[in-house]
């Protein structure tokens, strides 16, 4: 009971960023079909991710150094250039968020859980059920961080879509500091 406790804790924990990037993505009117697409797309990366860290991760280390957070940074700052753009456009009203966009989303906030992979037989010896709980956790938070961010852009309009796209860049640039 305690191992399931620790592993929906390190779960949560896993889903923080998702949530506060979903916000920024929610800003954006995001469908609720894209939303569920979404959700749907980081819940699968985290289920994979963690799986790709337990096989790859040991060998990738040794070969290169990776930083995680570097490539994240890019990744948040691209999305945010896009909703800049956007909004520069006139197309605020509905972030176009691509299939590639969200699978590229998805792998951004899912880096820490590959590189949680490399240790999870340290911590559980039930490492499905831990990627399972991974992937609901980062589903769950993904989807109702775009449904507070679309609340948030119906109170706040326009400035919350500005804002949005600035909560993106900054975190991105603080992944590369």
């Amino acid at each position: 009971m305690r191992e399931l406790f620790s592993i929906v804790l390190i779960g949560i924990a896993l889903s923080m960023d998702t949530f506060s990037l979903s916000l920024g993505v929610g800003m954006f009117n995001v469908s609720n079909k894209k939303a569920l697409k979404l959700a749907f797309i980081v819940g699968l990366m985290h289920f994979i991710m963690p799986f790709l860290g337990i096989i790859l991760g040991a060998q990738l280390i040794k070969i290169f150094e990776i930083k995680y957070d570097i490539l994240l940074g890019f990744i948040l700052i691209i999305i945010s250039l896009q909703m800049i753009v956007d909004i520069i456009r006139h197309e605020e009203e509905k972030f176009n968020l691509s299939t590639i966009g969200m699978f590229l989303f998805a792998f951004g906030v899912s880096l820490d859980s590959f590189s949680l992979g490399l240790g999870l037989k340290a911590i559980t010896s039930n490492i499905y059920l831990a990627m399972g709980i991974f992937a609901i956790c980062s589903a769950s938070f993904t989807f109702l961080g775009v449904i507070v961010g679309r609340f948030a852009n119906k109170l706040l309009g326009i400035y919350a879509n500005i804002l949005g796209a600035i909560i993106l860049f900054v975190l991105g640039l603080m992944h590369l500091i």
